[in-house]
């Protein structure tokens, strides 16, 4: 199994707060679980309101049975749509894979 782990540093962008935006890349990340067959389980975790300002905004974390399917994912529509939502309200990305 293959581990996906994604963090973003979110920013007040598209009229919403850094919150509003996690909470909308939340929504829309639903999406992506929905309809990428290669994405085995997948979550998005929002940091907590009082954790210190210096982390990451939001996280995906994500199973894939290969490194076939998690490279399948990366070019699929849905994934895309989510990547150009993300890019306008990130300042920041860190990833990991890793076999588990």
């Amino acid at each position: 199994m293959i581990k996906h782990i994604v963090m973003f540093k979110l920013k007040e962008a598209e009229g919403r707060s850094e919150y509003e935006n996690a909470v909308e890349a939340q929504k829309r990340f639903d999406n992506v679980i929905a309809n990428v067959k290669e994405l085995k389980k997948g979550e998005v975790v929002i940091n907590s309101k009082d954790a210190p300002e210096s982390n990451y905004t939001i996280a995906l974390i994500c199973d894939f049975d290969t490194i076939d399917d998690l490279n399948a994912y990366q070019v699929h529509p849905a994934h895309l749509e989510f990547g150009k939502f993300i890019g306008t309200v990130k300042t920041d990305r860190a990833c990991i894979d890793y076999e588990c």
